[in-house]
């Protein structure tokens, strides 16, 4: 692993009132996998972008070179040719096609001029082989779960014959099973002379695979880390991350006073028609006024789908159960119901369905209550600023106005603006689905401290999360769902991660 396959020397990317890059150096060993670590808009995703063409020549400055050659990269087919493929968190597969046929998109095996669909699916087999999934090739990719749809973009970049591949976060939505089948399946190709770099926030699974850990901070490279010299641990990574020691990552919790139940749910389950069973069968939890109630289960346990029944219902499942907010049975058949009854969700996907990502930071915010700021049906633009501005300041939001786009913000920034638009309606019970999935330690921190004060003043939080020492640490006490019921109800002082998971596998 002496021979550098990667230099990029004084890299400069800059965006209109931003500088993202700002005289990057980064140098990657032929045969390691190399791990490039920071807070959200550190420039890890753009450094890589840089690398892989999305960002052609000439729109950035400083020099990229492969084995020791200089490169110029002017689209995505000119670094794949060179061996680059980069995986990012969102899958670029199409789901309405098979699988071999997203294996070979694009570099199709001909015979003649014809597609030899014979050859394709058979090498399509080889593929899947190597990276350890045995899915039929001919399987439509929507029928496929999350990790599997992981391998198979995997599966696609190894068929070009990648030197290096570059994965973007891709264990964020992974369960831990899969996620570890992920890390397994890299050491493997590593072993077999494929080169990785990987983004990931995860710092545990950093450090148990990575050999080679580089940080960026605000958008310049701060060090450069070798696991093999003993350099690295995850107090020494949030260190240069963040610029600061983070003792704690679960912040000290002020005074709090747990008053009266502000929702319950009683005998509550769940009919899904388009599956054709029970999503929810019999479930009963509450939440009190000034408490974080954590729901702790399983990837398929039904702790979303909890979260929309309650939240008005938008997927359409058939109700039966009973609900009461601040002891006065309601029945909400539609999100605006839910939030005129003092309810808000914070989804667990805030690009898909949180967020309106080619409006700016001010729209979004706003969006849930316009009607606090319009008249006679028109918003007012002035007080749609101070509102975003208000919540801008309170929230931290790292913008240089919240006339920018929220496409070109982190995935920390997007996630406070998510919980902006809702804290906007006023909610007195606030659903939060896996707020800190996908953002960084730093950014965890503030989502965490917000979340501390929210209940000091008051509030009721429903806390939905994969990661169990968020659970632990977060929470005031814990219900564990495994398919579609409650099957334990635990205060925080009484749970352990072990006791957690074997309520989540009854």
């Amino acid at each position: 692993m002496d021979t550098p396959i990667l230099e990029m020397r004084n890299i400069t990317k800059e965006f209109p009132g931003v500088r993202a890059l700002d005289n990057v150096s980064f140098k990657v060993a032929e045969g390691e996998i190399h791990c490039l670590v920071g807070e959200n808009g550190a420039g890890k995703s753009t450094l890589m972008k840089v690398l892989s063409g999305v960002y052609p020549h000439g729109e950035y400055s400083g020099e990229i070179l492969l084995y020791g050659e200089t490169k110029q990269f002017h689209s995505i087919r000119d670094s794949e040719q060179a061996g680059i493929a980069i995986i990012y968190q969102e899958l670029a597969l199409i789901p309405e096609m098979t699988v071999y046929e997203n294996i070979f998109l694009g570099h199709e095996i001909h015979s003649g001029i014809a597609i030899d669909w014979n050859e394709t699916i058979k090498h399509a087999g080889v593929m899947l082989e190597k990276v350890g999934l045995e899915v039929n090739p001919a399987a439509k990719v929507k029928e496929l779960g999350v990790g599997k749809k992981q391998l198979v973009e995997i599966a696609k970049a190894l068929s070009r014959d990648v030197k290096l591949l570059i994965l973007d976060e891709p264990t964020s939505a992974l369960n831990e099973t899969d996620s570890e089948n992920l890390l397994n399946l890299l050491r493997g190709l590593k072993r077999q002379g494929v080169t990785c770099i990987l983004i990931s926030h995860k710092l545990k699974e950093v450090i148990s695979i990575a050999d080679t850990i580089t940080v960026l901070r605000d958008g310049a490279t701060i060090c450069t880390l070798s696991a093999a010299k003993g350099e690295v641990s995850e107090a020494v990574l949030i260190k240069n991350m963040v610029g600061r020691e983070i003792e704690n990552i679960y912040p000290p919790r002020g005074q709090r006073v747990i008053g009266d139940v502000a929702m319950e749910i009683i005998d509550w389950s769940a009919y899904d028609p388009k599956i054709g069973r029970n999503v929810l069968k019999d479930v009963n939890i509450n939440v009190r006024a000034g408490e974080i109630v954590g729901i702790s289960g399983l990837m398929g346990s039904g702790r979303t789908e909890l979260a929309r029944s309650i939240f008005g219902n938008p997927m359409g499942f058939r109700i039966k159960g009973e609900m009461r907010i601040k002891d006065s049975k309601r029945r909400i058949n539609h999100p605006q119901e839910a939030i005129k009854y003092g309810l808000a969700y914070v989804t667990e996907d805030r690009k898909g369905d949180g967020l309106i990502l080619i409006q700016d930071v001010k729209q979004n915010i706003t969006l849930a209550n316009l009607r606090e700021i319009a008249k006679r049906g028109v918003v007012n633009n002035n007080a749609e600023v101070q509102v975003a501005n208000e919540y801008k300041d309170s929230l931290n939001i790292k913008t240089p106005t919240v006339e920018q786009r929220v496409m070109n913000l982190s995935g920390g920034n997007q996630q406070k603006v998510s919980l902006g638009k809702w804290l906007f309606v006023k909610p007195n019970v606030l659903i939060l689905d896996e707020p800190t999935r996908g953002i960084d330690v730093g950014a965890k921190y503030e989502i965490y401290t917000i979340m501390n004060r929210l209940v000091e003043q008051g509030m009721s939080i429903i806390m939905i999360s994969s990661e169990l020492p968020e659970i632990l640490g977060m929470s005031d006490r814990v219900y564990v769902i495994s398919s579609g019921r409650v099957t334990g109800e635990l205060p925080v002082a009484e749970a352990t991660q072990e006791k957690i998971m074997h309520l989540a596998t009854n």
